[in-house]
């Protein structure tokens, strides 16, 4: 590892596995959640210092409300935690953190947690950290797709404009360059719903480390098994 690693503009991951590492050390699946949340601050901050430009992690899904209302519960708790230390933490670092997917479902307090993290964050020229949090690529769609119909319906713009660019204003990713590279942990082979129009043609790389155990040095070996690939997007 001792070689320069160029890395990619965007790197996307989903975290998996916090509670199969939890289990294997007879831990609750709270503590496997709280040991993901720390790995993805450390793991944040070393990929900041390594210039990378975007990070973006897969946090909590739609679907994840489906979860015991117990460990739904400690979940939220632990993002009100994990989103205050970032807080806290904003005059030691360069990095901006911004949050996508609904938030309507999401308690007062945490939503104005988020909103004033992105807002103390907005200036900031290092790593964007973004967040998908009760975040799904079909419930980002359908609400993108509601968005520009409504701007038709006032007359903002005209549905004989629209183009993937245009359509790609209306999502929860505005201005943010799709992922060169997926990362997902634990070694499932699906995407979960997660940036389906963003990772179109980004490349797949699987791990069976679990999330908690997913360190910066397993990020650098699947950069490094990036570069070896031939992107050809469909040429």
């Amino acid at each position: 590892m001792g070689d320069i690693i160029i890395l990619p503009e965007h790197i996307a991951i989903i975290m998996d596995g916090n509670g199969r590492w939890a289990k294997k050390r007879l831990l609750t699946k709270t503590a496997g959640h709280k040991a993901g949340a720390s790995n993805l601050r450390k793991l944040a901050e070393q990929a900041n210092k390594a210039g990378l430009r975007y990070l973006s992690v897969y946090a909590f899904s739609t679907e994840n409300w489906k979860r015991p209302a117990a460990e739904v519960e400690g979940l939220m708790n632990l993002l009100r935690g994990y989103i205050q230390e970032y807080i806290d933490d904003t005059n030691k670092n360069d990095m901006r953190v911004r949050v996508i997917g609904r938030r309507d479902r999401l308690a007062l307090d945490l939503r104005e947690k988020i909103e004033y993290l992105e807002q103390l964050t907005a200036g900031k020229t290092g790593l964007t950290l973004v967040i998908a949090l009760d975040y799904g690529s079909r419930d980002e769609l359908w609400r993108a797709a509601r968005k520009f119909a409504a701007a038709c319906t006032k007359g903002d713009i005209s549905g004989d404009t629209l183009d993937e660019d245009v359509f790609a204003n209306y999502l929860d990713t505005a201005g943010i360059p799709d992922p060169q590279l997926l990362i997902r942990t634990s070694g499932e082979q699906r995407l979960s719903n997660f940036m389906m129009w963003q990772l179109a043609y980004s490349e797949l790389y699987y791990t069976d480390k679990l999330w908690p155990d997913f360190g910066f040095k397993d990020m650098l070996e699947a950069v490094q098994a990036y570069h070896a690939r031939e992107r050809r997007f469909g040429g």
